[in-house]
């Protein structure tokens, strides 16, 4: 006899009242809907070190992209309903359509039809379906006759969604047509796995199958060779499985069918919840302690309060029981005093919950993923999914090799980790890394199995290609940057000889210097980390040479925009000469900066600046830089001056202050010439360039903007005028014999 059991995806409703049928029914064999080519992976959730949540992937070994995940947690019903087959060592099968059939074909498999549910949800007095359901049967604690009525409701609905399908059939686009028919090649296959097993003899046949297919897989009615045409229309293809960690918060944000849902937490607590007249003081003692530990005043008279609101808000909506959304509510008006930013502690410690899965570290792998998990498990570096931080000492040969891990995934596009910024002496062999594994990296260690069996291969011969597809200068060089982190040695000489080949013909400056960076760098590290920064260094000076010769020539007559980006160029060259230390690139640069200083057709900002590094490194005089702002203030009569003439002489300024107002400050001449200046503007052209020295003030620090207000308030602006005055003999002469006196000089 076969037992339908229409359940919902993870609903824990579902899998009690599942498990309690499967103990009366005592089948003879179980039928979960899943990927059938998966069957053989089922022995596997019996292993001791299996713990949920954990998802079955299914991918194509020629193209690892073309994959599918199938999520189970301890509350999912077919979970339940494997465990309870291989406990009872009874046959366990999937039953649903081959994934080798589904990644052959980029048709999107069509869904239910969502609408017919809603209304359903709506005519009942809920919002949504989703709270119809979960009020029906996920919350239940009463499991008599569940499955026969929801097989009631599934009849009624497909045979509504079956009229809309007419009316809709005319519009339907080629592409949904072909969803529909691998729709139903799916229950057509389930049908075919069920007269399968009758064939073989079983004669209690359980067959545990989303609520929507239940009717769908009353066999009789289906005609057995029209189901098995079906199927042998489809294209095929071959594919592999294995068992990766999942988590909630994973659950809760997969868009897989039938595997995302939004309260993974909840159902983990109500699954584990016997008694359902304390289930909302349970659920709310653990949101009480999580406030209490994150330093919110909550108290037992706070859970009783908010479990008569939870329950008062549930009479009120003629509901048996408080759900989710009335203790959320509850929650938030009496423990949290109506603020909703604890709730989203709450949803993301609870409501959805931070259990991890785990898998046995002998179940199937690649060759890339079981080399990955050695290498972590020598170096004591776990795949966790939760958040950590890791601080290397690159001097350190365990953390050396750490370093050179991390870096080597994410040259793999496997980001375990996030390289943070380092500040201080310990900058250049120091590193701070933010880890988290992600579900997802697992497929992305299969898909890079195609560039080796190591992790070393995979990335020597990645970086490679890399190299060879690379288009222009700065993704070279930041390739060069990556590789020289990750130690991939050998593709050094592959990935010179194309930076060699991209500068050679490169005319950009601002591409170079974007790409000069990178390189610099590796010459910073290059000590700490043992690399042979010789060969790198002829590409360096053929690049600053370059630059030295083509950026005045770039940096004439540049709009606001481009110089603006200019300028963080042009600071960014300062310090990689000043990096490099190098005596020829620095006279080179400096001649440069002069040449910037004095040109008439160039933007303020980079003129202003120019004359700032040339003062800072002595090559100015205070007298040169004051003839350069005089010019630069265009002290012509006011009523001759344009407004872009005032605006030009606001970006000098702001070039030449830019990041330190210290001068202006120490400097009374600097600052008389400045504030004469501001002093010769008119009204409105002062409300033209008021936001460009605003934007220049307001990159002093909080100090210097305090001392510049004080100088003003008191009216230290400007000296007074000095008048000349006629000289009187006749004063001088009566202070004559004591000035002699005090000299000593007899007269």
């Amino acid at each position: 006899m076969i037992h339908l059991f229409g359940i919902r995806h993870h609903g824990p409703g579902s899998a009690r009242s599942l498990l309690k049928a499967l103990q009366d029914l005592e089948p003879d064999i179980v039928l979960v809907e899943g990927p059938a080519d998966a069957t053989d992976m089922l022995p596997w959730l019996a292993h001791e070190e299996m713990n949920p949540p954990v998802a079955l992937l299914i991918y194509r070994p020629d193209n690892p992209k073309r994959a599918g995940f199938f999520p189970f947690a301890v509350f999912s019903p077919e979970w339940q309903g494997i465990q309870y087959a291989l406990n009872q060592n009874i046959p366990v099968r999937f039953m649903d359509l081959p994934q080798g059939y589904i990644l052959a074909s980029e048709t999107k498999l069509a869904m239910p039809d969502g609408s017919v549910m809603e209304t359903l949800a709506k005519a009942a007095g809920y919002k949504h379906y989703e709270g119809y359901w979960n009020a029906l049967v996920e919350q239940r604690q009463d499991d008599n006759e569940l499955f026969a009525g929801v097989f009631e409701m599934m009849v009624a609905l497909r045979d509504e969604a079956a009229k809309n399908h007419e009316a809709h059939l005319p519009k339907m686009s080629r592409e949904e047509k072909e969803g529909e028919r691998l729709a139903e090649a799916r229950e057509a296959h389930m049908r075919e796995i069920i007269r399968r097993a009758k064939r073989e003899g079983f004669k209690n046949i359980a067959v545990i199958c989303g609520a929507w297919h239940s009717p769908a897989l009353q066999v009789e009615k289906y005609d057995s060779s029209l189901d098995a045409s079906l199927i042998a229309l489809l294209p095929t293809t071959n594919v592999e499985s294995a068992w990766v960690p999942w988590s909630y918060s994973r659950l809760a944000s997969w868009k897989g069918y039938g595997a995302g849902i939004h309260s993974p937490g909840w159902y983990h607590h109500v699954w584990e919840t016997k008694d359902s007249e304390n289930s909302s003081v349970q659920w709310l003692t653990g949101v009480s302690k999580l406030l209490r530990n994150e330093g919110f005043d909550t108290s037992s008279a706070h859970i009783i309060e908010t479990v008569r609101l939870a329950e008062s808000l549930a009479a009120i909506r003629n509901l048996s029981a408080p759900g989710l959304t009335e203790l959320s509510e509850a929650t938030q008006t009496v423990m949290c005093f109506g603020d909703a930013m604890p709730m989203q502690l709450i949803q993301t410690k609870l409501i959805v919950g931070e259990r991890f899965g785990h898998t046995p570290a002998d179940s199937p792998m690649v060759p890339l993923q079981r080399d990955l998990r050695d290498k972590q498990q020598r170096l004591n570096l776990r795949p966790e999914l939760s958040k950590n931080t890791l601080t290397l000492d690159v001097r350190n040969e365990t953390h050396l090799e750490r370093s050179h891990l991390l870096h080597r995934l994410r040259l793999l596009n496997i980001p375990w980790g996030q390289v943070m910024p380092v500040r201080g002496k310990g900058g250049t062999y120091r590193e701070v890394w933010n880890i988290q594994w992600m579900p997802e990296f697992t497929l992305r260690v299969i898909e890079a199995n195609v560039w080796g069996n190591t992790v070393a291969d995979a990335t020597t011969e990645y970086a490679k290609d890399s190299a060879q597809q690379a288009k222009t200068l700065a993704s070279l060089t930041q390739l060069l940057d990556s590789v020289i982190l990750a130690d991939v040695t050998e593709v050094l000489p592959d990935v010179m000889k194309r930076i060699e080949e991209e500068a050679a013909s490169s005319h950009d400056i601002q591409h170079m210097i974007d790409a000069l960076q990178p390189l610099v760098r590796v010459l910073r590290y290059g000590s700490v980390r043992q690399t042979d920064k010789t060969m790198l260094q002829h590409v360096v000076d053929g690049l600053v040479t370059r630059i030295c010769v083509g950026l005045p020539v770039t940096c004439a007559s540049m709009n606001n925009e481009a110089a603006s980006e200019m300028l963080e160029r042009v600071n960014a060259m300062q310090n990689v000469i000043t990096t490099l230390q190098n005596k020829m690139h620095r006279e080179n640069w400096q001649q440069v900066l002069k040449t910037l200083a004095d040109m008439l057709n160039i933007h303020g900002l980079l003129a202003g600046r120019s004359c700032r590094l040339l003062l800072e490194s002595k090559l100015f005089t205070p007298a040169d830089t004051m003839q350069r702002l005089e010019r630069a203030m265009v002290l012509s009569p006011v009523a001759t001056r344009t407004v872009e003439e005032l605006l030009q002489t606001a970006f000098w300024l702001e070039g030449f202050l830019k990041g330190s107002g210290l001068l202006l400050i120490h400097d009374r001449v600097l600052w008389q010439l400045i504030d004469a200046w501001v002093e010769s503007v008119n009204g409105d052209q002062f409300l033209e360039i008021l936001p460009l020295l605003r934007r220049t003030f307001s990159g002093f620090n909080e100090n210097i903007r305090q001392q510049v207000s004080e100088r003003v308030k008191h009216g230290e602006v400007t000296e007074p005028s000095v008048v000349p005055i006629e000289f009187n003999h006749q004063q001088a002469e009566k202070v004559l014999p004591l000035v002699m006196q005090l000299l000593g000089v007899k007269l």
